[in-house]
């Protein structure tokens, strides 16, 4: 069973390789654009809802991805301890359903319910928001300032197969380092994780 996973593994990252980043990909400094997305639980949502925010995770990710799985308890914990210290986690399913059934909406809706996901869970269903953010992998995080500065860009951190074997907590760390009123190090990283089902 654990090579077969391997196997699946293997095959969706080298898949994702296969996904350039796009020409409009924004780099660390560039000022994000804002976005209004459906949510499973029916509302729409953006940025400009969360007046008193003091930043926002940001974070492309999906229901049928292995990496994603692995990491979907690490983001609802991150949506439940930093929303107190005033960052909001949006997370943002980008897949074409056409593409990757398991990604529909109404399955996102089962997900949420199913992972007693905290934050809201939205579809990029025009696919119109990860190009413009270049995301390229789920999971794909972006943490952004209250003034949606970009000021880290990739993998929530060093271990995708265990949370209790990480050392790098890349994400953690760039928040520290904006509450200290420093510049996050390092500023980017490589998102692992599955391609980016895109419209055909």
């Amino acid at each position: 069973m654990k090579i077969i996973s391997s196997l699946v593994l293997m095959f969706t990252f080298f898949v994702g390789l296969a996904n350039p980043v796009p020409p409009t990909a924004y780099k660390i400094g560039d000022v994000a654009t804002d976005f209004k997305l459906k949510s499973v639980d029916g509302k729409m949502y953006s940025m400009a809802d969360y007046k008193s925010a003091k930043g926002f995770i940001i974070v492309f990710t999906c229901n049928h991805c292995p990496f994603a799985k692995k990491y979907e308890d690490r983001i609802n914990d991150l949506a439940k301890n930093y929303k107190s210290k005033g960052y909001i986690l949006l997370a943002i399913n980008p897949n074409d359903p056409e593409v990757q059934p398991e990604d529909s909406f109404d399955l996102m809706k089962v997900r949420a319910k199913e992972k007693g996901f905290v934050f809201p869970y939205l579809f990029d269903e025009d696919q119109k928001i990860f190009p413009q953010y270049g995301a390229t992998k789920t999971p794909h995080v972006f943490l952004l300032d209250k003034n949606r500065v970009v000021k880290y860009i990739g993998a929530i951190d060093d271990n995708v197969d265990s949370a209790s074997n990480v050392k790098e907590k890349y994400l953690e760390n760039a928040i520290a380092a904006l509450e200290s009123g420093k510049t996050p190090s390092p500023e980017t990283t490589k998102a692992i994780g599955c391609g980016i089902k895109v419209k055909r």
